[in-house]
């Protein structure tokens, strides 16, 4: 059981404390000189992929970004809280700007084969597009089981039983080893990396690569027309009886 290798995407976002602005030419976000963070999700997946190895059950965790240069320090942030290695699928800045999940599904699942790796740890969700399609996209294109949304992990042998969140509840799955994994929010809290492990984590390897030296294609087919921020609310009207209330409502044309 102590064979097991697994590899955590872990993606490099605007910070979630910071107000997001859109550019002038409404081509996407302001991202020059805006702090970035690990995905809050892909903590999440770190630290359950950590806490496994912690078990010795997991022999190696590596951990694997796509963008540009300043990803390394994300997958620094990874290997300060305890995974062994990271892998940076180098992106220029402005072609990872268009990525999305197909792309970067493309990448991982090249890097699973490659890496002959028996989990792949991923969030659930990015918290810059929302999109909670890589891991599914991932699965798919590996052929592999996946249990998403996971809140509750157990290895059972060559099985992983994933307790996932539903709209109804719960619902627990056991897939068959290697499978995908994404994190939800209650599967754990992640640990703050400490400084002695952030100074262990510069003599941590990281092994930096291109797309095409996996074989993919990074081209995406989807173009971004506009992005722009949401209407303002308008501000609320106080009425002083019921009648008024219906009368305005009659009036806006609500009823």
């Amino acid at each position: 059981m102590a064979e097991l290798r697994a590899l955590v995407a872990v993606k490099r976002v605007i910070d979630f404390a910071v107000k997001i602005r859109v550019k002038p030419d409404k081509s996407g976000v302001v991202t020059d000189g805006v702090k970035h963070s690990m995905n809050p999700f892909c903590e999440i997946a770190v630290e359950e992929a950590v806490r496994l190895k912690e078990k010795k059950l997991v022999k190696e965790v590596i951990a694997v970004s796509c963008g540009p240069s300043q990803c390394q320090e994300t997958i620094r942030t990874a290997l300060a809280m305890g995974a062994d290695r990271g892998i940076h699928v180098e992106v220029p800045a402005a072609q990872a700007e268009s990525l999305g999940p197909l792309q970067v599904a493309r990448v991982l699942a090249k890097l699973a084969e490659k890496e002959k790796v028996d989990l792949v740890f991923l969030g659930k969700q990015a918290i810059d597009d929302d999109c909670n399609q890589t891991g599914q996209m991932t699965a798919g294109l590996l052929d592999w089981p996946q249990g998403t949304f996971a809140s509750q992990l157990t290895l059972e042998g060559d099985k992983i039983k994933v307790e996932r969140e539903i709209d109804g509840g719960l619902e627990t799955l056991r897939l068959k080893l290697p499978s995908v994994v994404t994190a939800d929010l209650r599967l754990n809290e992640p640990r703050y990396a400490t400084l002695p492990n952030i100074m262990k984590a510069k003599k941590k390897k990281i092994e930096v690569i291109k797309p095409g030296d996996l074989g993919v294609d990074l081209t995406s087919k989807v173009s971004v027309i506009s992005v722009e921020e949401p209407p303002q609310r308008l501000a609320g009207v106080k009425v002083e009886t019921t009648e008024d209330l219906v009368a305005k409502l009659k009036e806006v044309g609500r009823i």
